[in-house]
């Protein structure tokens, strides 16, 4: 529901904590200029895909608009602020973000989901409200009228919203890494705050670097090509496919050339590609004839037709939730990670903090662990009682019939007995940090230790952990 309004804003709370900031904010420090005002949450792929929005907008009316966004906890590991700055961090945000821990906010403005924009004019009173992430054209037309309505707002002294900063993240080998790929004597690294791709030996050596590192959306050759926030990747044979998940693309490198092109998306936002909508993708997994698509943003499993260059929907009628079924009957919540074996098509529904099954001979869906989008924890055990916090990717061992699962929302990576088994946290000599990533390959299991800015291998045969100094 998008509504039309005019009424004064209420006071920004003040249990509102602002990591990063020496200072809290006051609706007083955002009058004088007309405000988007986003309440959403940091795990959401909605929310995320709005404070993209945000930042675009920004680009084009920074000099009068200004944003802010309130973010409730969704997961226990949100309620850590420090969740906020590696956000902030990661999608490059120039503007402030809070935590709204204990809803506050989200009750005084009378918010029902997320994500919710505000769009406050010059005096602080709500002119509009979008929920949903909406296409950004409808958001950017009235947007423009706004600040229209406000030219003076230009030479407002926005020094109490952009200023009061703690130190910015030093400048690191590595920014959020994410997918992993193993090939022969190589691995391939999603750089994803960095927005490249690396291609490296096993001891952490840059051979290559796929990707200029601009925040843009380019096919050429491999310093000219650009990615934006790259989180998912397959290897087949002498081709790499790249999730390119803040283009809303999916992206192909030739390596023996380097070349970089697109195979469907078009890096302004969702779209149509065939039947399917590409929106957020993020788990990939290729089979000598199609891609497999994690889509994030779209709730779906889909399948991209090498042969015929055409994106279908595989499973998932698009809705949120965790419901079992065949083919566009059954639900999902983000799915973010896949695995593949045979016919069987294994995915990791972060928001849903379940593993989920899909046998692609039938298009069936089954739940292998987790109860629904609302029920997470940190409980090994059987599969009918463990319970996952936002898990964002898997991975099957070669020699086991285990399935590995990044546990990010609690810093761990467990495993999961397939064929009716268990759930069983894997004990580490350190502590990970919101791990995005996992790959199995060269007798080792591959780690990106996402909130860390590290991969690290855990060596197979002697259980030993070990940094990967990439770039470094």
């Amino acid at each position: 529901m998008n509504a039309t309004m005019t009424t004064a804003a209420p006071e920004l709370s003040d249990r509102l904590a602002w990591p990063g900031r020496a200072q809290a904010l006051r609706m007083a420090d955002l009058r004088g200029a007309p405000t988007v005002l986003l309440f959403g949450c940091a795990s959401s792929a909605w929310t995320r895909q709005r404070l993209d929005d945000m930042s675009r907008l920004l680009r084009r009316h920074g000099d009068v608009l200004q944003a802010v966004a309130l973010l409730v906890p969704r997961f226990d590991a949100e309620r850590d602020p420090r969740h906020l700055q590696q956000l902030q961090s990661e999608h490059a945000l120039g503007f402030p973000l809070a935590l709204d821990a204990d809803w506050t906010a989200w009750q005084q403005f009378g918010i029902e989901s997320w994500p919710t924009l505000l769009l406050l004019d010059a005096e602080g009173r709500e002119r509009r409200r979008l929920v949903g992430a909406g296409p950004v054209g409808e958001l950017a037309e009235l947007v423009q009228a706004l600040v229209a309505e406000a030219p003076e707002a230009a030479q407002k002294d926005k020094t109490a919203l952009n200023g009061n900063k703690r130190g910015a993240m030093p400048d690191l080998p590595l920014s959020f890494p994410t997918a992993i790929a193993i090939g022969q004597g190589k691995l391939y690294l999603a750089d994803t705050g960095h927005h490249r791709i690396l291609e490296c030996d096993f001891n952490g050596r840059i051979l290559r670097q796929f990707g200029s590192g601009a925040y843009d959306y380019l096919d050429g050759n491999a310093s000219v090509a650009a990615f934006r926030r790259p989180q998912g990747l397959a290897l087949q044979r002498e081709t790499l496919f790249v999730a390119d998940t803040g283009n809303h693309a999916l992206r192909r490198i030739d390596l023996r050339s380097g070349e970089v092109h697109t195979l469907c998306g078009n890096g302004d936002g969702p779209s149509q590609a065939g039947t399917a909508t590409i929106d957020q993708p993020c788990g990939l997994q290729a089979s000598s004839s199609h891609l497999y698509v994690a889509m994030a943003g779209d709730n779906r499993i889909c399948a991209y037709d090498l042969s015929k260059g055409v994106l279908e929907t595989v499973a998932g009628s698009g809705f949120f939730a965790i419901n079992d079924g065949n083919g566009l009957f059954a639900a999902f919540a983000q799915p973010t990670g896949l695995a593949l074996r045979q016919d069987v098509l294994y995915v990791c529904d972060a928001a849903g903090s379940s593993i989920r099954a899909v046998y692609l001979r039938d298009q069936r869906v089954q739940t292998l662990v987790g109860q629904g989008p609302y029920d997470f924890g940190n409980i090994d055990g059987p599969r009918s009682i463990a319970r996952l916090q936002w898990p964002r990717a898997i991975a099957l061992d070669p020699h086991d019939p285990l399935l590995w699962i990044a546990d990010a929302g609690n810093d761990r990576i467990c495993t999961l007995r397939l064929g009716g088994g268990v759930v069983s946290g894997y004990s580490l000599p350190q502590r990970l940090h919101n791990p995005g990533g996992i790959a199995c390959g060269d007798d080792a299991l591959w780690i990106a230790d996402t909130g860390a800015h590290a991969l690290l291998r855990l060596d197979g045969r002697d259980g030993t952990l070990r940094h990967v100094p990439v770039g470094e």
